[in-house]
């Protein structure tokens, strides 16, 4: 592949490097590009020309990206002066207009159960080798993207591809003393989608003429530059997941980047194939025209459901009668949630595309079966929800959840998905997807989101970022929803309004996260053994500040990012 890319590079930006010496075209592929640090294993990976490579990409794509993520500013702006989201009048061609999206390759034509997970070996060797039909390989939330988590992601993607991806760790309890993991044969193996990190953030170590690169470039860029020969050969894609965004313009720019990509690398156009997570409330106003945007190569949309509850909190974080309940009262049975779900379904299926249903975030409760089996209820009544209402798959986060998943799918959904359930019934206007839900503040749910929150920053600060926390496989998402939650409740009497209360009547403000934060270290009693226990006193710092502060901030990785090597 480098070797490819260099001869198309030449002939179509390098001439005078042609002409010069092997140093001087060196030279000339690196000129303007700076690595900051170095992990085991990146000169294989960072070579020069993928920096070429990466270096076009930002010096195309930049601008653009940065204007995208100013017109983000003024539109929160706009909700925080008072106005609400809607479906936009410019666009209502599109949204009235006959068009289908381009055919879904045969690999995406099932997708009924997928796993999620970050990118480590091991994830990735047991992930593909889950049994689910899909496994979408995190760089964004379930990822801490530490500079050595990334290229040694970067290096296992390149190798399951390959099939060359082995794993072994220290195991005492085995006669040899450890344990080795491998791929199974590649017709039983999971198909590979990849979610690379969303437009808001930057790759700190890579800097092109002194800027950092976006981070989604990197990630995709970096994957496809090594991997998509390989997987178009095998009529694999390269299938990417596309994240946090907000509008048909944040889509169009990943259309033209994917498009220079494919141009770039020698693919045919649309041979890249994308899935959009709808997990911002802006972008579930815009769902017609991001397939639009992207047609030539969405396959679905998927209803990412923890980042959407975050987004509505940020969205409306000035709107005092837009305030959301405990995290555990949002389900998606609240009304406009089940809107927000319906219309993804009607959309889709009207063009074409599937309709992915959301996570499951349980993980099997062990020693406890009365608990593990309500728990697994819940798995349950949410899947069969989903499929009844029409998705065409579904998440799981944790390998156990697979046969439940595909038990409750298979049953309902005979045919590799249901895009025939077109769903005319379903009529959702502006108020039903903004209505908040009914509910109530426990202390047991205020003390939850302050010790989910920093005991998932300690851990992500730490290096991981997909952490076990009471039966729940929590991410970035969740930890933002504890957050904003957080900074919401106790700014909600900044304008002179009486606190909101907890169902005890004790006021949520300053004085209660104070007193949970103080109280915190003390209950973790076992918080030595926890992963990122070394940074809990720092992540408590962190959510104190932030919490505190005037402004709520955008997101949580952004200031955390700064603290990682």
């Amino acid at each position: 592949m480098d070797g490819a890319l260099q001869r198309t590079y030449r002939a179509q930006h390098m001439s005078a490097v042609l002409q010069s010496t092997p140093d001087a075209q060196h030279d000339a592929q690196t000129e303007g590009i700076q690595l900051t640090l170095e992990a085991p294993g990146q000169s294989q990976l960072l070579t020069p020309a993928a920096l070429a490579f990466l270096r076009d990409l930002h010096q195309r794509f930049e601008p653009r990206r940065q204007a995208l993520l100013q017109a983000r500013a003024t539109r929160q702006a706009s909700f925080d002066a008072g106005v609400s989201p809607d479906f936009r009048a410019d666009t209502a061609a599109i949204r009235a207009a006959d068009w289908k999206v381009a055919p879904i390759p045969a690999a995406l034509q099932d997708r009924r159960v997928e796993i999620t997970g970050p990118v480590d070996p091991k994830m990735v060797i047991n992930a593909l080798n889950s049994g689910a039909n899909v496994y979408m390989a995190d760089f964004e939330d379930s990822t801490s993207p530490t500079w050595a988590n990334l290229i040694e992601g970067q290096h296992a993607l390149r190798k399951a591809v390959a099939g060359t991806l082995d794993w072994t760790v220290l195991d005492e309890s085995r006669p040899d003393g450890s344990k080795h993991y491998t791929l199974k044969p590649e017709a039983e193996r999971a198909v590979l989608c990849v979610r690379p990190r969303g437009w808001h953030l930057d790759e700190k170590h890579v800097l092109v003429d002194g800027n950092r690169i976006s981070a989604s470039l990197f990630d995709a860029g970096l994957f496809a530059f090594h991997n998509a020969a390989t997987l178009a050969a095998k009529d694999r894609g390269p299938y990417l997941y596309l994240p946090k965004l907000q509008s048909m313009e944040e889509a169009a720019l990943w259309e033209v980047s994917l498009a220079h990509i494919e141009t770039a690398l020698g693919l045919a156009h649309g041979q890249i194939k994308v899935t959009v997570l709808i997990e911002t409330l802006p972008a579930a106003f815009e769902m017609d025209e991001i397939l639009h945007a992207l047609r030539a190569r969405i396959v679905g949309l998927n209803c990412g459901r923890w980042d959407y509850i975050f987004s509505y909190i940020k969205t409306f974080r000035a709107h005092h009668d837009k305030v959301l309940p405990e995290r555990a009262q949002v389900s998606m049975t609240q009304p406009f949630l089940k809107a927000y779900s319906e219309l993804l379904i009607r959309t889709c299926h009207r063009r074409g595309a599937h309709a992915m249903g959301g996570m499951a975030a349980q993980i099997p409760i062990s020693g406890d079966a009365e608990a593990n089996d309500a728990a697994m209820a819940r798995v349950r009544a949410d899947k069969f929800r989903e499929v009844t209402a029409g998705h065409d798959g579904t998440w799981v986060a944790h390998p156990a959840l697979i046969p439940l998943a595909r038990e409750i799918f298979d049953a309902r959904m005979p045919e590799a998905h249901q895009q025939h359930v077109l769903r005319d019934d379903v009529k959702v206007t502006r108020d039903d997807l903004i209505k908040p839900p009914l509910g109530t503040i426990t202390r047991a749910g205020f003390e939850n989101n302050v010790e989910v929150c920093v005991r998932y920053l300690a851990a992500w600060l730490d290096g991981s970022g997909c952490v076990p926390i009471h039966w729940l496989m929590e991410d970035a998402a969740t930890a933002e929803i504890a957050r904003t939650q957080l900074w919401q409740w106790i700014h909600y009497a900044d304008d002179g309004r009486e606190p909101l209360s907890l169902d005890d009547e004790t006021p949520v403000d300053s004085a209660l996260l104070d007193r949970a934060l103080i109280s915190l270290p003390g209950k973790l009693q076992d918080r030595l053994r926890l992963p990122g226990a070394s940074r809990i006193n720092e992540a408590i710092g962190m959510l104190d500040r932030l919490t505190h502060a005037e402004t709520l901030a955008e997101f949580l990785t952004l200031p955390a990012y700064e603290r990682l090597d």
